[in-house]
C-alpha cells in the first residue's frame, strides 16, 4: 500500500509533493493525493516532511513478512 493522505488535515502546504522522490504526489486544488499509489517507494520522505500529521505509511502483510 503507498502512502495514505488524510484530506482532513492536509493544509495544501505542498511540502509532500516537494519531497517526493519519485514524484508520486500531487496536488489536486488545496489536497495532495498519491496519483500513482503503485509507484510509492514507501520511503517515508512524504510524512516525515508533513508537520500536520497528514501522511501515513501503510504497508501490508507480505511487505511485513506475515
Amino acid at each position: 500500500m503507498p502512502a495514505v493522505i488524510d484530506p482532513v488535515k492536509c493544509n495544501g502546504c505542498e511540502l509532500c509533493d516537494l519531497y517526493c522522490p519519485v514524484d508520486v504526489i500531487h496536488m489536486e486544488g488545496e489536497v495532495a493525493v498519491v496519483r500513482y499509489p503503485d509507484e510509492c517507494w514507501h520511503c517515508g520522505a512524504c510524512r516525515q516532511e508533513c508537520a500536520r500529521g497528514a501522511v501515513s505509511i501503510r504497508f501490508s502483510h507480505a511487505m511485513l513478512g506475515i
